[in-house]
């Protein structure tokens, strides 16, 4: 009788590992299409329910969740594996589309919002674990880049899709269909995730593993999580004060969150310690600098060319395949291209990008540079992001691998959403659609991007660490 152990699969679309990739892309397609969806139909939602005051709070709330909801997710995980945390997340996130659905008022409606992004945060980062525990290493970069198409793909249909539901059945149908799809989803990778509960957890190489978190700690984390929430919430909405108030209370709210993020993050990782504080902190840097930028464009394409919103919106569409072309060739590049010499092209071609878009709103130059400056700014970030992802894994011991997936996830929206704050009031300041706001604002992104040069440098992979060191 043979007691040979059954080799591993070759590939992340075979075998045992086949219905666990489609669910997991399919849940972060759905994640990724229901945050488009939203953006195309809430106009439509806050005029049924008579909630344009709460119009902004209906995109904050699901933000500022997401950060608590990571943060708890990567605990459960590191405690007790990951499959009761996606579990849990998927049912608070079905739970937070049945809400929105049926809210008859907008307060509810933004509870719907609210307990979508809990749900989705945690979701992810349980998803990020379950990659370092279930697929061998060689197929890390290659499952990431799969997980930025995902990401990316619903910004060729998402936008018209939920467009056409809410013109025909209704905006309520949007998240009725979204969860159901969902459920689908976690439904396929079920035999997945009972075989990973009883499996004994794989040797990690990388740094040295932190103890496991206490319960008194995690509490901590919880809490630290959910002040960050109120803070990024509290960078979110200056915007909308008068000027000078919203700079106090930008100036305040950022201090805070800086303060209040140290403790959940790895260390090193404000101070861009070579390794895996910068490689955490490269991810902030480039969703900062690329999101920042990326909510101007349609706008001053509207605004300074007199283009229609429909064609203004072409421009996501260029982003969101440049990115999805750059991600699928990682893989292909791995054995060739080095991560760090990835990170630093990558980083180039965000500042070449992010400068195109930035020499265009100042000169008045002609449209097709900004389409030619998002190819290259988007093709970037498609070729750093799955080698970040690749890279943290690598560095985790099973111990953090929630800890860490959930920072990596954290400071891409505290990040994300600080610098789109920001450039808000860098816009208004400056004198909005009539002055200099935009060039202003995409100042502050391309200032960004260019910090993100140096710590791309030191953003390197812990193989080439350890040659280095060697």
């Amino acid at each position: 009788m043979s007691t040979e152990t059954p080799a591993p699969p070759t590939g992340i679309w075979t075998g045992s590992l086949l219905w666990m990739t489609l669910g997991a892309n399919a849940i972060i397609f759905l994640a990724a299409f229901d945050a488009l969806a939203v953006t195309t139909i809430m106009p439509t939602v806050a005029r049924d329910l008579d909630g344009a005051t709460l119009y902004s709070a209906a995109f904050s709330s699901t933000l500022a969740a997401g950060v608590i909801g990571t943060v708890a997710s990567g605990a459960w995980a590191d405690r007790r594996g990951p499959v009761a945390p996606l579990v849990a997340a998927v049912a608070v996130f079905v739970g937070g589309l049945v809400v929105a659905a049926t809210a008859g008022t907008m307060p509810l409606f933004v509870v719907g919002r609210f307990l979508q992004g809990l749900g989705m945060g945690a979701a992810i980062v349980a998803i990020y674990v379950i990659v370092a525990r279930v697929y061998p290493a060689r197929v890390h970069t290659r499952v990431f880049a799969t997980f930025a198409a995902a990401w990316v793909v619903p910004g060729l249909v998402g936008p018209v899709a939920a467009g056409a539901v809410a013109d025909g059945p209704g905006w309520r149908w949007v998240f009725v269909g979204v969860s159901v799809f969902v459920i689908v989803a976690l439904v396929a990778i079920g035999p997945s995730l009972r075989r990973l509960r009883g499996a004994p957890i794989p040797a990690t190489d990388g740094e040295v593993a932190r103890p496991p978190a206490s319960a008194a700690r995690i509490a901590r984390d919880l809490v630290l999580a959910t002040l960050l929430a109120f803070a990024v919430v509290g960078i979110s909405t200056a915007e909308e004060l008068p000027t000078w108030v919203g700079w106090i209370v930008a100036a305040g709210c950022v201090v805070a969150a800086i303060l209040l993020f140290r403790p959940v993050l790895p260390r090193g990782t404000l101070t861009a310690r070579r390794g895996l504080g910068s490689t955490i902190l490269l991810r902030g840097a480039i969703a900062a600098s690329f999101f920042s930028t990326e909510v101007r464009l349609p706008y001053l394409l509207q605004a300074h060319y007199g283009m229609k919103p429909w064609e203004a919106g072409l421009i996501l569409t260029v982003g969101a395949v440049s990115w999805g072309a750059a991600s699928v060739l990682q893989p292909r590049l791995a054995g060739r291209v080095s991560e760090t010499r990835a990170l630093i092209g990558g980083a180039l071609l965000l500042v070449l990008g992010i400068g195109l878009q930035l020499a265009t709103a100042a000169l008045t130059l002609h449209p097709a540079v900004v389409g030619v400056g998002w190819l290259i700014a988007a093709g970037g970030m498609g070729t750093i992001y799955p080698r970040l992802s690749t890279m943290m894994l690598g560095y985790s011991a099973p111990a953090d691998q929630g800890f860490n997936s959930s920072a990596l996830s954290n400071i891409e929206s505290v990040g994300g959403a600080t610098a789109i704050a920001l450039g808000g009031l860098l816009f208004a300041a400056a004198g909005g659609t009539a002055g200099a706001g935009f060039s202003t604002s995409i100042l502050l992104s391309f200032a960004i991007a260019v910090l993100a040069v140096p710590i791309a440098f030191r953003a390197e992979h812990p193989r080439e660490a350890a040659r280095v060191s060697g």
